[in-house]
Formats: structure tokens, sequence, C-alpha cells
């Protein structure tokens, strides 16, 4: 670990500096500098010391300097590694640097792509270990010829037409699908859909099922309605003389008073069957508030609850009802060919039987309440019990229904898929499916493990058997698809427009290398070519260059099986880097940063830093800045809080600081930031009235003239105080008043100005 820059002597712009002791490394730094002060110089320093390359330091030496360099560098153990007399006291492998030397070593040199970039690349590629075999010798023979016949007789002893049109190697190398059996079912079902392409876009998906129930509330209400207002004694007698009369005696009285009451009305009160005078008649009393209007609504209102109970309850509801099972079954029967559908059981003629038991029961409750309305009448127990069954059916049914309505989505889902699909596409994809089923057959399994067993076997002794060649191959078999699989996914993090084809091993004169291809809109496009034709060197922009050697250096960390112990240095990764591509270089060094043991980064951007510093969070971290000190460079600890504070933080500070305490130094200041204070609020206040490149003054024009309108931007009195704010504000801004600088201030004037400013920026 690198704990802190003790000493920087006669090495670029750095005199003799120890400044750094006092700024100890953490595990994320962020070192700042402009361009020229020395970082560049921190990187190649960095870099000798991971290398042992001594001439990255000699070759910095500070000019005019009358000794050599000279650098204390303190690392995690207490230890020193010193340089001086051109040579390192130790290294720190374990330090590894991304900067333009990286880039110039392992990508290209300018724009273009050597035989030295491509061998460096291999060996970032293979890695340490790969290296290590390289050099490495291997004399162990023995077995080779054994494995060969062993892995022959494996081969054959797995049917050739069980791995169809798969080599042994490809089809043993299959790796098992969750939920197989499923996932069969499901691609047969996609075929099946697919080549039923009309029919499945035809057949609707499933209807609503309702199955009304019985509300016994309201009919308990009802069967227990009389007529309150109606004394006991008179109630008593009419119905006592009512129930002489026998069955529908009560409608015919009812009748009787209608007729009596149209005799009365030509001035007769003599009874319309008999002729005899009813004025003395005690009875005639009891009989008219008996039948009066509010028995007559009474009667009204169990004729229209009856009707309504049939309507709802018979008619054609039970018909209409059977047939919306029998299309939902119908339609489950049709769909489960193609996906999984609920399953419609449903005993229509158990509940019609429940149902119309239910329903003729209230009926019969129903038409003796018509009979005799003024009867307090309640359910017995076995019509509770019909219309309980009938409703728990209804209840079921609803469930039923909820679940089928659920599955209407994905109905829709399966013929979309069906109108687009490819039918000898999703045949490949059920071959694939049924080549992994075939491979993990228990009779075939054993077999095919068996294989791959003694192709490792046999890969191992050919690694311990071959020369430095054949067991840098077997490495490179595994690490070069690895990388170049990490390559194409860091270039999609990166947001990059162009991928890498495979990256393969080469063996050339001058020693191994890697090769590989652009993928630009999917055409290939090679590393070099004829003049004029597309390669390397004419399809790819300084970022895109940059974004590449990128993806190279975090593909070689991700690959790295030590990268927890490493020590991570970026120097300016966003030099030519396209604008668009900050967050996602951003977001991928906050995942390295949380793999490694320590990051430094270094760059003149102070956004981009300070991006970095706001970006990882979680680690402990220090922020270091290159500054002038007279004609050369030191270290200094760096703000980055107060560098985060932002233009508009520092007026609004300056302007309340003015309320508090009116201070004639901070006047003009003061003056000249109302107007970019109301410009800010503004801009993000009315982001569709007032874009970027549009001025104020348009601005509040338009505000005034939809004042009241329906596309009002802001109120009368807003828009009111805009205008006499801008009218102060612009007196002091260079675009409104060429004399901006020489304006007269008056202190209580900018006082309230600068205090309506504030409350009108702050205003909701």
């Amino acid at each position: 670990m690198v704990r802190a820059f003790r000493l920087l002597q006669n090495v670029g712009r750095f005199d003799n500096v120890g400044a750094g002791a006092q700024l100890p490394f953490d595990r994320l730094n962020v070192i700042y500098a402009e361009n020229a002060r020395g970082k560049t110089t921190l990187a190649a320093i960095l870099r000798s010391l991971s290398t042992g390359r001594t001439d990255l330091v000699t070759e910095r030496s500070r000019l005019g300097a009358q000794h050599p360099p000279r650098v204390v560098v303190e690392m995690g153990d207490g230890g020193n590694a010193i340089f001086e007399n051109g040579a390192w006291s130790r290294t720190a492998s374990e330090v590894v640097v991304f900067d333009d030397t990286f880039v110039a070593e392992n990508v290209c040199s300018g724009i273009e792509v050597g035989t030295a970039h491509r061998q460096n690349l291999h060996e970032l590629i293979v890695g340490a270990q790969g290296i290590e075999l390289a050099r490495a010798h291997q004399a162990e023979v023995d077995q080779v010829e054994l494995h060969n016949r062993e892995l022959r007789e494996r081969e054959a002893a797995i049917p050739a037409n069980v791995r169809g049109d798969l080599t042994i190697d490809a089809f043993c190398a299959l790796a098992m699908v969750a939920d197989l059996p499923k996932q069969i079912e499901e691609a047969e079902r996609r075929i099946a859909a697919a080549r039923d392409a009309a029919q499945v876009a035809e057949t609707p998906t499933f209807p609503a099922l309702r199955l009304p129930k019985i509300d016994l509330g309201p009919l308990q209400a009802l069967l227990g309605k009389g007529l309150p207002e109606l004394d006991a004694e008179a109630l008593a007698l009419v119905q006592q003389h009512i129930s002489h009369l026998g069955h529908g005696g009560e409608a015919w009285i009812a009748e009787g008073m209608n007729r009596a009451a149209e005799v009365a009305r030509h001035g007769n009160q003599s009874c319309p069957f008999c002729a005899q005078d009813l004025a003395e008649s005690p009875l005639l009393v009891h009989y008219r508030a008996y039948f009066s209007e509010a028995y007559e609504s009474l009667k009204g209102e169990i004729e229209e609850f009856a009707q309504t109970f049939r309507a709802i309850q018979g008619g054609d509801s039970p018909s209409a009802f059977e047939r919306s099972v029998r299309e939902a079954a119908e339609r489950q029967a049709f769909w489960k060919s193609f996906t999984d559908v609920p399953t419609v059981e449903v005993d229509t003629a158990a509940i019609a039987r429940t149902w119309k038991a239910a329903r003729e029961k209230v009926e019969v409750l129903l038409e003796a309440k018509q009979a005799a309305p003024m009867d307090a009448l309640t359910v017995p127990d076995d019509v509770l019990k019909s219309v309980a069954e009938h409703n728990e059916h209804c209840d079921r049914i609803w469930d039923l229904s909820e679940l089928l309505s659920a599955a209407n989505p994905h109905l829709e889902a399966v013929k979309e898929q069906a109108r687009e699909a490819n039918v000898p596409t999703l045949e490949s994809d059920l071959r694939s499916l049924r080549a992994v089923e075939a491979r993990y057959d228990p009779n075939v399994a054993p077999l095919c493990e068996a294989y791959i067993a003694e192709k490792n076997a046999k890969a191992a002794t050919e690694q311990r058997r071959s020369d430095a060649r054949a067991a840098l191959d077997l490495h490179r078999q595994t690490a070069f698809p690895a990388y170049g699989i990490a390559i194409n996914d860091f270039l999609r993090r990166f947001n990059a427009s162009f991928r890498v084809g495979p990256v393969d091993p080469v063996n050339t004169r001058g020693g191994p290398a890697a090769n590989y291809t652009l993928l630009i809109d999917g055409n290939p496009v090679p590393l070099s070519g004829n003049p004029g034709d597309p390669s390397f060197r004419n399809t790819l922009s300084a970022g895109d260059r940059n974004t590449l050697a990128l993806a190279f250096f975090f593909a070689s960390m991700q690959a790295d099986p030590q990268r927890a112990q490493k020590i991570v240095v970026i120097d300016d990764p966003m030099t030519s880097l396209d604008e668009h591509r900050t967050l996602h270089t951003l977001q991928e060094m906050d995942r390295l940063a949380r793999d490694v043991a320590g990051m430094i980064v270094l760059s003149h951007s102070k956004p981009f830093l300070l991006g970095v510093w706001d970006k990882i969070q979680q680690l402990p971290k220090t922020a270091i800045e290159v500054r002038r000190s007279g004609t050369g460079s030191t270290l200094a600890a760096w703000d980055v809080n107060a560098a985060l504070v932002t233009e508009h933080d520092r007026r609004y500070a300056a302007c309340v600081a003015y309320l508090e305490h009116a201070d004639p130094a901070t006047e003009r200041r003061v003056a000249e930031a109302l107007r970019p204070m109301l410009e800010a609020f503004c801009r993000v206040a009315y982001p569709a009235n007032f874009p970027p490149g549009t001025l104020l003054g348009p601005f509040h024009h338009l505000c005034v003239q939809r004042i009241g309108t329906e596309r009002e931007i802001m109120g009368e009195a807003n828009a009111h105080e805009l205008r006499a704010l801008l009218d102060y504000a612009n007196r002091f801004h260079h675009d409104t008043n060429a004399a901006f600088e020489t304006e007269l201030i008056n202190d209580e004037e900018l006082a309230d100005f600068t205090r309506r400013t504030l409350a009108y920026i702050r205003r909701p």
C-alpha cells in the first residue's frame, strides 16, 4: 500500500518537496493539478515504482538541478521505497497505472496499432500467470497418448444421435438450464402459437364471469316492514276482520276501499257492496288508516323489489351465466396449448340447482309479503341456508373470474409474440433446450462428466508436458474469451458505440501477441488495412480510442485474481473522452475502488475529480492539490467541499451577508449578482418558457402577455415584481448598461432590492 510521498526532489516541477509526508493516502485519493504542474510526473513515479523502470524517473530530472532525482515513497508496511542514484530500493508490483503510457504501450501510438501494442496487450490479457507459463518448461509426457485413447473411447460411448449437430465438446459443455422441463414446455407452446398465429390472434381472451349474489340484508328489511303510524288497536281490528275473509281478503278490501273513496267523491257514504250507510261504521275509520298512502307506498316498494329481484336473479341471467362459463371453458381449452391458464371447472348444473332453489324460496317470501304487506315476515332457516349455498358459489365464481381476468394480459402478450415470432428461430431455441435435456439425461450425464474429467486430465498433463508455448496456449484458451467478453461488457457500460470482435492470441516471430477486430454497427473493421479502407486509424475518434483503452484496463483488473491487493492509479481518464461517458466512467471507478486496496486518481479537471469524490461515498478519502510554489510545484491539502460550492451559492451567500453586515467593499458584487440570481431561479422555475439562450426581458414580456390566460406563467403581482427587480438589476449588468461598472450604488436602495430579490427566489 502506498501511504504518502515523503520526498520529491529534483524531479519534474518538484524541487525539494516534503509536504506530502503530512498528506497520507487513504483508500481513495484524488489529486488535482493544473496543466504542467506535475500531475503526470507523479503518475510516472508510481509507474516506475510498480515496474522498476528507472528511466520513467530519470528522464524527468528537474531542469537546471545539480543533483539527480530522489524520491521517497512511504509504503503500507511502514518502510520506504527510495529512488536515488538511478535505482529503487524496492518496487511495488501491486501498483497498476492507467495513463498515457498505458495507452501508448497497449493500445496504440497516436492512431496506429503496431506489433508491440498487440504483444503488450497479450501480456496484459494473460497476466502474471500466463507470463510465468510462457517462461516455464514442463517435461511430463508419459500419459498424453493414454489420455487421447481414453478420450476417444469415452466420446464413442456417447451416441452421436444424442448430440445432434453439436460437437462432443460443445455438447458436454452445455450448462444446465434452470427449470428445464418448464422451459421446453414454454418453447413448444411458443412454436405452437407462432404456427397458429392467425387463430391465436382471432381467439378472444377470457370473459368476465358474474353470478349475482342474493343480498339478505335488504330482503330482511323489506319483509319486516309495516306501518308504524297505525296504532295497535286499529291494526288488530283490521287484521282480525281480514282473517275471517280467507286468502286474498286484504286485497279484496283494499279494492273495496278504492271504490268506497270513488263513491264518496260523489257525496255518497254508502257501502259500495250493500248500499248501507257507512258514516257510523267504526271499522271504516280503521280501514282508511290501514289502507292509506303509506300502505300503497309499501305495496309499491314490495312490488319494485320483487321485479328487481326477478330481473337480476331470473330471466336470462341463468342462461347468460351458463353461456359465459361455457365460453370460458372453450377458451381455456384453446389457450392451454400455448400458455398456462387457470382451469375452468364449474359445475353449472349444481350451481343452477342451488341458484333456483334459493331464488324460488325468496320469491315465495316476496309473494307472501305482497299478499299481506302489513305482515312482518322473517327469513326461515332453510331459506338462509339456500341463499348461503348460492352465495358461496358466487364467491367461488368471482375468484375464478378474477384469475381469468388476471390471465388476459398474458394472453395478449402471447398474441403479440405469435404475431412477431420467427418459427425457425423458435425451433432453434427448442433444439438447444432439447440438447441440454439430452446432455443431462441420467444415462448420458455420467458419460459426459467422464469425458470432461478425462479431457481436463489431458489438459493438465499437456500443461505439465508442453513447453512454454503449449502451456501458454492452454492458459490463453480461458483468458482470451473471458477478456473479450469483459472488454465488450465495459464498452457497453462506457456507452461506447462500438464493440470488439473475438480477441485471439497469435504467435508471431517476435513472440505471442493479441489480435482483434473492431465491430462498428456490426461490421468488422481490422486494426490495419490498405490505404483508403476502413481500419482502426480512420474509424475511431480520440474519445473512442481512450474509451477502448479504459475498457482494456478495467477488463484486466477484473480478471486479476489479486486485485484486492492492488493500488490502482488512474491518470486523467477523461482525456479526449466524450463528455457523455463521464458518468459511466465514474460508475466503473466506483465499482473498482471497492474491489482494490486503494485508488489514486489524478486529473487537471476539477469537475471530474469532484464527480469522483461525490460518487465514491463509502470509502475513506483524501484530496491533494499540486500547487504552484515559486517556479516549481508542491503538494497541499485540497478543500474539496469549497470546490463543490457553485457560483450561484457564492452570489447567494454574498447577498445574505450584505443584508446582515452592510460592507461597502461588497456592494458592487452584490448589485451585479442580482440579475444572475433571478435568471437562475427563472431557469429552474419555468424551464418550458425560459430555456437556455433566452433573456429575462423577453421572458418577462411573455409572462405579462399571458396573465389571466389559460397559459399563464406567473401571476400579475409576481410579474410586476420581476419587472421592478429587473429594472434595478439591469443597471449593473454588462449587457443592459455599458457603464455598469461606474453605476452609483445607494446602500438603502441596494439593501431593499437585495432583500426583495432573495424573497422572490425563495418563494415556492
